[in-house]
C-alpha cells in the first residue's frame, strides 16, 4: 500500500468534541472509532446519544519516517511507533476507551482500514479476536445500524496483506532512494509500483521516438441512390487489401473507374449495445479524467467527499456513494431492486435490464460492491444546489453510470452492403437507433452507434459511382499516455492497485520524473535517467511482469493465507545483492543545472535553478563560495489591494502555498486562497477562488461573508 494515508489535523478536534461518555440515563456509551472527522460527524447523527463516535484521522501507528524501521535480522519484524503529532489524539482515544461500555472499530472496509483497526486494538488493549470490528460499504442510516448489529473479529489476513505491502514498499523505497540521492541528487525516490509505472511511460516515449511512419492509401467510392453514401475498398481476390504507394493507388482507381459496381450481398440485422458495468475505482478515475477533465488525485478527493457525507437540504448529512476503493462490479440485490423500481417509474418497464456483470479477478476483488449511489432516488439535479460544481459533476457521472448499468440494451437496425467491382470488394455500413435503452441516460459516444442511413438496395443491383476517392495516410506512433490511459494500462498489466494510481502519478510529477504536456504525460530526462539506472541495477523492480507477479503473491496473503514474511524473504535476498552491486558500480551522475538570466546580487554570478524539498528555487552558481538563494517568484497578474505591488505565489515553512505581496516585509498582505481581480460587490475587497458548497468565489474580508 505504500505510504500512510494523508494525516489531517485532528488532535485538537478530539479534545474539542469530547463529551461525557455516559448517556442521559448514566449508562456507559458505546465508543465507535472511524477514520475521518467528517465521517464521525455523519455516523454520530445516525447512531444517536448512546454512542460516541470519534476519528483516528487515518493511521495512528506506522513505521518511523526517520529510519528503515524494519528489523531485517529479526525476520523483517516491523518496528511500529505512534505517528508523530498523534500523541494527544492517542491519549484522548485511550481515555474514551476506558470510559466506554463497548468499543467498535469502524475504519474503512479494506486492507488499509483493517490494519488501522489492528493498530488501534493494540493501543487500546482490545483483543483482535473479539467481535470489535464493524464495517459498512455505504454511510447510510440502515448500513450503519446493520453494521453495529454484526460485529466481527479483526481479519488478520487483511492485516497481513497490508503489512506485506507496507514492509515491501519500505524496503524498496528506503534502500534504493538514498542510493539515488548519492548518485544523482537529493529528493529523488524509487518505489515498487512507482518505478514500474515510470518505466511504462518511458518505454512508450521510446516507441514514439523510434517510430518510422509508413505510407498507405485509403480508397473508396461515393454512390447515390436517393441519398449519397460512401463505401470503402477492403479486399482484393478475397484477401485484405493494403495500398502502400500512390502509384498502386492510381492503378486501382483506374481499374475501378473502368469497372461495374454490383451489389453482391446485403446483411441486415438488429444489433444491441449492452450498458457498461457500474464503476470500479479504476474505471471511475478513467472516466473522470476523460469526461470531466479531473486529475486522478482530484477524482479520488471528490469521491471521498461524496462517500463520507455531504450536507443535503432536507436530508441532513448523508453519504451519497458507496465505498470508493473497489475492484468489483457486483451490486447488492437491494440496490438492483431499487434501481429497477426507479427505472420502471421514470422510464417504463421496457427500459429495465437484466445484464449480469462479472469481475475480471475471482479471488478477493469481490469484497465490496461497485461504486454506486447510496440512494438512487437522490438524482443529481434534485440535490445540485447542495453540491459544489465538482461534487455535482462526479456524482452525476456515478449516478448515471450505475442507473444505465441496470437498464436495457440499446437496439440498432444495422445494415452492411458488399459491393463487387471485378476482383475488388467495397463495403458500406449503416445503422439506425431503434430503441435507446440505457443511452437514455448514459451516452457512450461510440462512432458505430451514430445514425448513418443507407438507402434500400437489392442484391445484383448495379450502382453508379459518382466519384472514386483516395487519401494518402501515414501510420502514426502510439499515443502518449494520459492519466486515464495510464490507469487503464496499469490495471490491465496488474501493476499496483487502483487506490494507489492517483498517488503514484502525483509522485512521478512531484519528483519531476514526468511532466504534463497539455493532457499527456511526458517523461523528463531525469525520468529516463532513473529508469535506465533501475533497469540496469534493479531489473526486477522496474520490470512490469515481475511487479504484476508480486502483486498476485501479495493478494495470496489475503486470499489463500500465504505467510506474508515468506513473500518478503523471497524478495529481499535478490534486492540486498543488487544494492551492494549498484552502490559499487554506479558512478556519480552530474546533472547540469539550468542557468537563468537572473544575476546573484552578492557576487554577480548567474543564478541556476535547483530543486529542494518544497520545489524549485534559485541558487548562485558560485556555490559553495557563494551560498545565496532566492525563491522563484511566480506572479498571478493581481495587484496588492494595500500597496499596489504584485501578488506572488509563496510557500510557508510547512510547504503550503499561499499568496503574498511582493513588497514584503514593508507590505504584509497575504491570502491563503488565490485572489482574483474581481471585487466584492458588498464591501469592495478582492474575491478569492474558494470553492464551497454552491459557490466558486468568496470575499477576502472575513467580516463580509459574500459568496458567488
Amino acid at each position: 500500500m505504500g505510504e500512510t494515508k494523508t494525516v489531517e489535523k485532528s488532535a485538537p478536534k478530539a479534545k474539542k468534541t469530547a463529551k461525557s461518555s455516559k448517556n442521559a440515563k448514566g449508562a456507559k456509551k458505546t465508543l465507535v472509532i472511524v477514520e475521518s472527522p467528517s465521517k464521525a460527524k455523519t455516523i454520530g447523527k445516525y447512531l444517536g446519544p448512546s454512542y460516541k463516535v470519534v476519528a483516528s484521522v487515518g493511521h495512528v501507528r506506522d513505521l518511523p519516517k526517520s529510519k528503515l524501521g524494519i528489523d531485517i535480522e529479526n525476520d523483517f519484524e516491523p518496528q511500529y511507533i505512534a505517528i508523530r503529532g498523534k500523541g494527544d489524539l492517542i491519549k484522548e482515544l485511550k481515555k474514551e476507551a476506558k470510559q466506554a461500555g463497548k468499543i467498535y472499530l469502524a475504519t474503512d472496509p479494506d486492507r488499509e482500514g483493517e490494519a488501522i483497526s489492528w493498530h488501534l486494538a493494540y493501543l487500546l488493549g482490545i483483543d483482535p479476536a473479539s467481535p470489535c470490528r464493524i464495517e459498512f460499504n455505504e454511510i447510510t442510516k440502515d448500513a450503519i445500524k446493520n453494521a453495529v448489529k454484526h460485529p466481527r473479529p479483526i481479519n488478520l489476513r487483511l492485516v497481513d496483506a497490508q503489512q506485506a505491502r507496507r514492509v515491501l514498499d519500505r524496503l524498496v523505497g528506503y534502500q534504493i532512494s538514498p542510493l539515488l540521492w548519492r548518485k544523482i541528487r537529493r529528493g529523488l525516490s524509487a518505489g515498487r509500483v512507482q518505478s514500474a509505472a515510470l518505466k511504462i511511460i518511458c518505454d512508450r516515449e521510446k516507441q514514439i521516438r523510434d517510430f518510422v511512419p509508413k505510407e498507405y492509401w485509403n480508397i473508396g467510392a461515393v454512390f447515390r441512390k436517393e441519398k449519397q453514401f460512401a463505401a470503402k475498398l477492403t479486399e482484393y481476390n478475397g484477401k485484405k487489401l493494403v495500398v502502400e504507394t500512390g502509384e498502386q493507388a492510381q492503378a486501382i482507381i483506374n481499374e475501378l473507374k473502368a469497372g461495374t459496381f454490383t451489389v453482391e450481398s446485403i446483411t441486415r440485422k438488429e444489433r444491441s449495445r449492452r450498458p457498461l458495468a457500474p464503476f470500479t475505482t479504476s474505471s471511475l478515475q478513467q472516466d473522470a479524467v476523460s469526461k470531466l477533465g479531473f486529475t486522478t488525485k482530484k477524482s479520488m478527493m471528490i469521491a471521498q467527499q461524496l462517500y463520507e457525507g455531504v450536507e443535503i437540504k432536507g436530508h441532513g448529512t448523508i453519504g451519497l456513494v458507496t465505498y470508493i476503493r473497489t475492484d468489483s462490479v457486483r451490486i447488492s440485490a437491494e440496490a438492483r431492486e431499487a434501481a429497477k423500481a426507479y427505472i420502471q417509474d421514470r422510464f417504463g418497464p421496457s427500459y429495465t435490464g437484466n445484464t449480469v456483470f462479472s469481475n475480471k479477478k475471482k479471488d478477493i476483488q469481490d469484497a465490496h460492491e461497485a461504486i454506486r449511489p447510496s440512494n438512487i432516488s437522490l438524482d443529481p439535479e434534485s440535490i445540485r444546489d447542495s453540491l459544489t460544481k465538482d461534487q455535482y459533476s462526479l456524482y452525476r457521472l456515478i449516478w448515471t453510470r450505475f442507473l444505465a448499468s441496470q437498464m436495457a440494451p440499446a437496439v440498432f437496425d444495422s445494415m452492411q452492403v458488399s459491393i463487387r467491382c471485378g476482383s475488388y470488394l467495397l463495403k458500406a455500413s449503416g445503422s439506425k437507433l431503434l430503441f435507446d435503452g440505457f443511452q437514455k441516460v448514459y451516452n457512450t459516444n461510440m462512432e458505430e452507434d451514430r445514425d448513418s442511413f443507407l438507402p434500400l438496395m437489392e442484391e445484383g443491383e448495379i450502382l453508379k459511382a459518382e466519384k472514386i476517392t483516395s487519401e494518402q495516410k501515414f501510420t502514426e506512433p502510439p499515443s502518449r499516455f494520459t492519466e486515464a490511459s495510464l490507469v487503464k494500462d496499469l490495471e490491465e498489466k496488474n501493476i499496483g492497485r487502483p487506490s494507489t494510481y492517483a498517488p503514484i502519478i502525483a509522485t512521478l510529477l512531484e519528483r519531476k520524473y514526468i511532466e504534463r504536456q497539455k493532457k499527456t504525460l511526458l517523461p523528463t530526462d531525469l525520468g529516463f535517467l532513473v529508469t535506465d539506472m533501475m533497469e540496469e541495477y534493479f531489473h526486477e523492480i522496474a520490470d512490469t511482469g515481475f511487479t504484476a507477479e508480486m502483486e498476485d503473491k501479495l493478494d495470496d496473503v489475503e486470499a489463500r493465507g500465504l505467510e506474508w514474511k515468506q513473500v518478503i524473504r523471497d524478495f529481499y535476498g535478490t534486492l540486498s545483492e543488487e544494492l551492494k552491486v549498484a552502490d559499487e558500480a554506479i558512478e556519480k551522475v552530474q546533472i547540469e543545472d539550468q542557468v537563468t538570466d537572473e544575476v546573484c546580487e552578492l557576487c554577480g554570478r548567474p543564478m541556476v535553478i535547483k530543486s529542494g524539498r518544497f520545489g524549485e528555487f534559485l541558487a548562485c552558481s558560485g556555490y559553495p563560495e557563494c551560498k545565496n538563494t532566492r525563491a522563484i517568484v511566480k506572479t498571478i497578474d493581481v495587484k496588492c489591494p494595500d500597496c499596489g505591488g504584485d501578488i506572488v505565489v509563496k510557500r510557508g515553512k510547512s510547504g503550503k502555498v499561499f499568496y503574498g505581496c511582493s513588497n514584503y516585509p514593508s507590505c504584509k498582505k497575504a491570502f491563503w486562497y488565490k485572489p482574483t481581480n474581481k471585487k466584492c460587490p458588498q464591501c469592495g475587497s478582492l474575491l478569492l477562488e474558494r470553492k464551497t458548497k454552491g459557490s466558486q468565489l468568496a470575499c477576502s474580508n472575513d467580516q463580509c461573508g459574500y459568496r458567488e
